[in-house]
């Protein structure tokens, strides 16, 4: 049997792992991990939940512990690219544990905080950066990191940072590596724009597949609840009713839609919280602690929390809408059943969403049961308390954003407000 001193670490990363009683690495881990110390390139195709984040950590730092050589100021030797905060939030706990028994000094470089204290401790020269694509294209840009000697770069969630458009910046800041260093490509499906990535940037890869590309875990319960938008609310406080459903994961499409929900939810007597790209990084680091901890029972999220997250006896994930790209659905659900246990998946679909139905049931190859309209187990429940009135729209609203006592703005008849008449680009806004 494998076990973590047969892989090759030094004797204080084995203590680290130890002490947090780990003792036989999953799959993935045995596999990247020598691989990874060998210096060899690597391609890691993996269900969330797996243990891929510390298949990357434990090599890199042993070959932070291994090399004395004191960082440049304004340098890096390892540098970790991730999609969300909140992932590059966790990785850096995750490398904060397990370096406790060596000298390496690690730092997360995200957007929505300050840049001074990163400033400041880019400045002194860090050995391991954490960081999201944008931010650190700031840092690159104000001269205030320098990446031309980084020994290793690892691009984990990529087929998430290809989905949020982060394609443009990560060819940035691999053009700015050196040409000599050892490359790591994690991500959970292996779409062909991901292949093609892995071609353009990695040496020679060798790739490691630990399971079938695009299955949810096994270990997940999938049912689905068909009827009209505007009984969706009614049926999401049915499935919270359930006594098994303690930890739930909302999943909406929009901010505004998961901000909403959040009000709804508190009204109706549910301990709940909203995170997505809208709130401040103070914010949504709060939710989290909150939710890990049982503070709240209730996380209301778009798509940002739907990957990298590892919290713990996560019992239900619900998707209030479902996504519009596939492979999402996958990453959402991957919340729950994590740690060898089971969960729970409960997917809201109004009449207009069945094609997205459809091709999720084509990506993961199987067919989500529908029990009625409601699984029966669930319509048994009852609501804490019954919402007053019915809502008219898919996120439940009675109004699509008009304000009491306003009537809505007719656009047809206000021609000078046409942004193509006037010149002027049209407005958007991120539903992330």
């Amino acid at each position: 049997m494998t076990t973590f001193d047969t892989l090759g670490l030094p004797e204080p990363i084995l203590r680290a792992v130890t002490a947090q009683g780990h003792e036989t690495p999953t799959p993935i881990q045995a596999k990247v991990i020598p691989l990874m110390l060998q210096g060899r390139d690597v391609v890691g195709i993996a269900q969330t939940g797996t243990g891929k984040t510390a298949s990357f950590v434990l090599p890199m730092l042993t070959h932070a512990f291994v090399d004395d050589e004191k960082t440049d100021r304004k340098h890096c030797k390892y540098l970790i690219i991730t999609p969300t905060r909140e992932l590059a939030t966790q990785i850096t706990d995750t490398i904060r544990v397990s370096r406790r028994f060596i000298a390496a000094s690690v730092h997360t470089i995200v957007g929505g905080a300050k840049m001074g204290p990163q400033v400041k401790a880019l400045a002194r020269g860090v050995d391991v950066i954490v960081a999201t694509p944008g931010r650190l294209m700031d840092h690159m840009a104000q001269g205030t990191l320098v990446l031309d000697q980084v020994r290793a770069v690892v691009l984990d969630e990529a087929d998430q940072m290809m989905d949020m458009g982060f394609l443009p910046a990560i060819q940035k800041i691999v053009k700015a590596l050196p040409p000599k260093r050892q490359t790591v490509l994690m991500s959970a499906t292996m779409p062909p724009a991901i292949r093609a990535l892995a071609d353009q940037f990695l040496n020679d890869p060798t790739e490691i597949s630990v399971a079938p590309q695009s299955q949810p875990i096994e270990r997940i319960d999938q049912t689905v609840i068909h009827g009209p938008a505007d009984e969706k609310r009614e049926n999401l406080l049915r499935v919270l009713a359930d006594k098994k459903a303690k930890s739930t994961i909302i999943f909406t499409r929009t901010k505004r839609g998961a901000d909403r929900l959040e009000k709804f939810l508190k009204t109706a007597g549910h301990e709940a919280a909203a995170i997505h790209g809208d709130k401040a990084h103070g914010q949504r680091e709060r939710a989290l602690r909150k939710f890990k901890h049982g503070d709240i029972s209730v996380l209301v999220a778009t798509d940002i929390a739907a990957r990298g997250i590892d919290i713990d006896g996560v019992t239900h994930v619900v998707n209030f809408e479902l996504p519009n790209v596939p492979e999402s659905y996958v990453h959402r659900i991957g919340r729950t059943a994590r740690a060898g246990r089971s969960g729970v998946a409960v997917s809201l679909v109004a009449p207009d969403e069945v094609e997205h139905l459809r091709a999720i049931e084509k990506v993961i190859g199987a067919k989500i049961d529908a029990i009625g309209d409601v699984p029966a187990e669930i319509h048994k429940a009852k609501p804490r308390r019954r919402p007053q009135g019915k809502p008219r729209f898919s996120d439940g609203s009675k109004s699509a954003g008009a304000k009491p006592g306003r009537p809505p703005r007719n656009r047809r008849n206000k021609p000078h407000s046409n942004n193509r008449a006037s010149g002027k680009p049209a407005r958007t806004k991120s539903a992330a």
